[in-house]
């Protein structure tokens, strides 16, 4: 169960950039539906982090990364009004790079597109989120 865990889920995002724009997926289910954010997703059971980033990146997006360095490790916490923990994530995102496919809506995505680095706040991209793609685009 991802709501109220008993424990901190791994998760794993993807910064894939491109001529000066990211790769963003809009949440199709909760936490966090309707938001636009780095595609990427939990690790399942034996799996590498690698593999959970290239698996999740294809299911959201259709497209085939290669997997490059880790640019942040985070935690995502989100609390009820009770302030009982509904969603607690730790996520490591990757700088990747596309190897292949076709950009697609997939599993757990209501839309993806390219976004030019400079318009992610008015799309409401999360601080969070806003500062791993910036340390990614200066790791470049």
């Amino acid at each position: 169960m991802r709501s109220y865990p008993d424990r901190p889920i791994v998760g794993v995002g993807a910064v894939v950039l491109e001529g000066g724009r990211v790769l963003l997926v809009r949440r199709a289910n909760e936490p966090s539906k309707g938001e636009w954010s780095l595609p990427g997703g939990a690790v399942e059971l034996g799996e590498s982090l690698e593999e959970a980033v290239v698996r999740e990146i294809r299911e959201e997006t259709g497209l085939d990364v290669e997997v490059g360095r880790v640019v942040e490790v985070l935690d995502r916490v989100r609390r009820d009004a009770a302030g009982r923990v509904e969603y607690h994530y730790v996520i490591v995102d990757y700088a990747c790079a596309i190897r292949g496919g076709l950009l697609a809506a997939g599993t757990d995505a209501a839309d993806v597109r390219w976004v030019d680095v400079a318009g992610l706040a008015q799309l409401g991209v999360s601080e969070k989120a806003i500062s791993v793609i910036n340390k990614a685009v200066a790791q470049c």
